[in-house]
């Protein structure tokens, strides 16, 4: 949902700078031109400024709240899911998480390296999600966020009750991890 014309924000929002990451204030009134509006989360431009706002502030658009990410029909049941079914439902919530200045989600972005789950000994049906994934540059201040979305995303999968995931500079990232679909919907093909 991107906005031609700005909306005014409703109310003070907390916001990310992007890309440094830092938490600042919008003011009640300032004008907003939403620009990505995926995964739950908003980013917008204010005074020329590029910002991220979390879908539970939506309001502060004038919006409603953005719902979560659909789960599957196994995983929605509550239920024990299969290590196939869980490894499903991990890959489908990272597809839930954007760059905020992308329109992509991070699998297809080719930022996520590794995934493995594992069980977690001693316990019946828990496990343990580990994800090696990167930015695509290094200096970007939306880390933080991203790692925090992955992580919240995953644990709340019925049976996640661990999840790890490290920021890896190696190799680099490069427009070649794009995945096909990808690089149709940036226009690179």
């Amino acid at each position: 949902m991107e906005t031609t014309e700005p909306v005014a924000l409703k109310r003070n929002v907390e916001a990310s700078v992007i890309p440094v990451g830092t938490k600042v204030t919008l003011q009640a009134g300032e004008p907003a031109y939403i620009t990505q509006s995926l995964g739950g989360t908003y980013t917008v431009v204010v005074n020329g400024n590029m910002f991220r706002i979390e879908g539970k502030d939506a309001d502060a658009l004038g919006l409603e709240p953005a719902e979560k990410p659909a789960f599957s029909a196994a995983a929605a049941a509550a239920v024990p899911l299969t290590a196939e079914q869980l490894e499903k439902e991990v890959w489908n919530q990272m597809r839930n998480c954007y760059d905020p200045e992308i329109p992509v989600n991070i699998v297809d972005l080719g930022l996520i390296y590794d995934c493995k789950i594992e069980p977690i000994a001693g316990a019946k049906d828990s496990y343990r999600v580990n994800v090696k994934m990167t930015l695509t540059a290094p200096g970007c201040g939306m880390g933080p966020a991203l790692q925090q979305d992955v992580q919240n995303r995953l644990l709340s999968i019925e049976g996640v009750d661990d999840v790890n995931v490290e920021l890896v500079w190696e190799p680099q990232w490069n427009q070649g991890m794009l995945t096909e679909a990808a690089k149709l919907q940036l226009g690179l093909l």
